[in-house]
């Protein structure tokens, strides 16, 4: 109910401010998703735009989210927005605002354009034009496929065992289901021309459609936007299903266990397996950085650390979102110390390449694709390369608690319990010692073992991290999105049912904990 044309263009008016301030004729992308209204969202974004004289190169249609970053990098321009509110359900929509290195904007740039936002009267000091004067003074440029062609052509160079695809591609059998959204035609575009021609779309769920009829929450971590896909499956016996969320910026994975039975792989199973598979493709074709780089965020399985040790590779970690990760890509380049090989987050989010600077999960289904055949060519499945990967590198298990908090009060409870966390001593869980403790919001981190403080290089975040002496952790902080606060588990096994096991006990004694400072 907050989201309409008006606080739509209010928005954009103060972007355009930001950027005529900032920058001498700023030009800026704009793209949409199959949301309801993102079209006209999207078209009110151009002409306050326009009115403000930045041109503008609106999609002529609905494009996934990674598209516009990348977008904005090809273009040169200054900003992007894109419509879209990712996987939430059907009465959401959202505006996430990019910068000129095509990364959404970091804190100290957003609260400048929410400044100048605040500022602004929403009847007399929002600028509009009609969208013929916004084109005929050239001042909107609609876009499309030129700009999808050069896209796909980056993408497909990212495949790392080419050989392997154009030999093998046809045997792979896929199932994909865009979930309503706009990953479509560049999935099936990209996957078609590298040649995996036995790709099944999921009907059902094809055509774009913002009520998402047969998913009430079109989120690929969510088992049931896979029940049609399921179905299929019994039939066609796939290799591989996968699906991408409305903006397609997320991917889920499911695979078939040795038991028969489908399982969706969490977002950790599918980055711990990513990151294995580029690693050691790079490795074998000597190719492997002596400064190459992973990134994982504070809230993202500690498996990929084990991986990257293993290969000799450094790991970094930044604060939850990929917008952290996309600011670290930057630095790199503008140091050129550093080489990016690639980046995740539990939250279903991947990245190689530095050419877009978001999660993308066009980049991600390709990989995952040539990934699964990679297996399969060695009479593996997916699963079996994960248990392959776990027995290496040890059984780490995580978990997400989302303790649901509504309005006002539920902002405050949360705000509270937080407050209570940062200043009671926790020295223990269930018998095990807490060894550090993280402070993202005080910059701090404390060793309660040999009892010294350390700064945290990282941005200002309301984020606790508790690390335990056995390697468990868990992890605090409030929803940027949604009315929540989540807890974040992590345990590490002897095996798979141990480790299960443990996180189950783990999960337990961690809600004592949080639930007596909320209650």
């Amino acid at each position: 109910n907050r989201m309409n044309i008006y606080t739509v263009s209010k928005a954009t008016q103060g972007y355009a401010q930001y950027l005529n301030n900032h920058f001498e004729n700023p030009t800026v992308a704009i793209a949409y998703d199959s949301r309801n209204m993102s079209r006209e969202f999207a078209k009110a974004t151009a002409l306050t735009f326009a009115a403000n004289n930045i041109k503008v190169y609106l999609f002529e249609d609905l494009r996934p989210t990674p598209m516009l970053s990348f977008t904005v990098r090809e273009l040169k321009c200054q900003g992007g927005v894109v419509i879209t509110a990712s996987h939430n359900p059907k009465q959401y929509n959202g505006y996430k605002v990019y910068g000129e290195d095509g990364g959404q904007i970091t804190d100290e740039t957003a609260n400048e354009v929410i400044g100048y936002i605040n500022n602004l009267d929403i009847f007399k000091d929002v600028k509009t034009v009609s969208e013929e004067e916004a084109v005929s003074k050239g001042l909107l440029k609609y876009i499309g496929e030129d700009i999808d062609k050069v896209y796909i052509e980056k993408v497909k160079s990212l495949s790392l065992r080419k050989e392997l695809i154009q030999e093998k591609a046809k045997d792979l059998n896929i199932i994909y289901t865009p979930i309503h959204g706009s990953g479509l035609m560049p999935i099936k575009r990209i996957l078609t021309e590298l040649g995996f021609e036995n790709l099944n779309i999921v009907k059902e769920q094809e055509k774009p459609d913002g009520n998402f009829p047969t998913a009430s929450y079109p989120n690929p971590e969510d088992k049931s936007v896979f029940n049609i896909a399921l179905e299929m499956a019994k039939e066609s016996n796939p290799d591989i299903i996968f699906g991408t969320d409305p903006d397609c910026d997320r991917i889920g994975v499911v695979v078939k266990e040795n038991s028969g039975e489908y399982k969706v792989l969490t977002g950790n199973q599918t980055g711990l397996l990513l990151t294995d598979y580029i690693l050691s493709a790079l490795k074998e074709e000597n190719k492997l950085p002596s400064n190459g780089v992973i990134i994982k965020t504070i809230v993202t399985t500690e498996g990929a650390r084990a991986i990257a040790n293993y290969y000799g590779v450094e790991i970094m970690d930044v604060l939850t979102g990929f917008k952290y990760i996309a600011e670290k890509i930057r630095e790199f380049k503008e140091n050129g110390d550093k080489k990016y090989l690639f980046g995740f987050e539990e939250s279903y989010g991947y990245l190689a390449g530095d050419f877009v600077r978001d999660k993308d999960a066009v980049i991600a289904s390709m990989l995952i694709a040539e990934m699964t055949l990679y297996y399969k060519e060695q009479g593996k499945s997916l699963y079996e390369a994960l248990i392959e990967l776990y027995n290496r590198i040890g059984f780490f298990k995580e978990d997400l608690i989302s303790i649901e908090l509504q309005g006002k009060e539920g902002q405050e409870k949360i705000a509270k319990c937080l407050e209570s966390l940062r200043n009671t001593s926790l020295t223990e869980v269930d018998g095990v010692k807490i060894a550090t403790k993280l402070d993202y919001k005080l910059s701090k981190e404390e060793n309660l073992i040999n009892n010294m403080e350390s700064v945290i290089n990282l941005p200002k975040s309301n984020v606790l991290k508790y690390i335990l002496e056995d390697g468990s952790s868990f992890v605090v902080r409030p929803s940027g999105t949604e009315p929540k606060m989540k807890v974040y588990s992590a345990v590490k096994g002897e095996s798979l049912v141990n480790a299960e096991e443990k996180l189950k006990r783990f999960n337990e004694k961690v809600m004592e904990i949080i639930n007596e400072k909320l209650a």
